[in-house]
């Protein structure tokens, strides 16, 4: 069963920056989905297993981007 997590990214303003936070996130193991609502700056992960916050904020700056709250 699947597990679906919305986080908030700041500092995003274009499809490449959606890109870079789909593609660093895509890489933590288990997750199986990243959708990115470019407005709102809404980062949906779907993954297999629960997500360490610290990994997906980790994956997140490593984009170039930082996780809100």
């Amino acid at each position: 069963m699947s597990q679906q997590t919305v986080y908030t990214v700041t500092g995003m303003t274009c499809g490449h920056c959606a890109s870079s936070v789909t593609e660093e996130l895509s890489e933590l193991p288990g997750v199986t989905d990243v959708a990115v609502d470019l407005p709102t700056g809404a980062v949906t992960v779907t993954s297999a297993t629960e997500l360490d916050r610290s990994s997906v904020a980790a994956a997140v700056t490593e984009a170039g981007y930082q996780l809100a709250g």
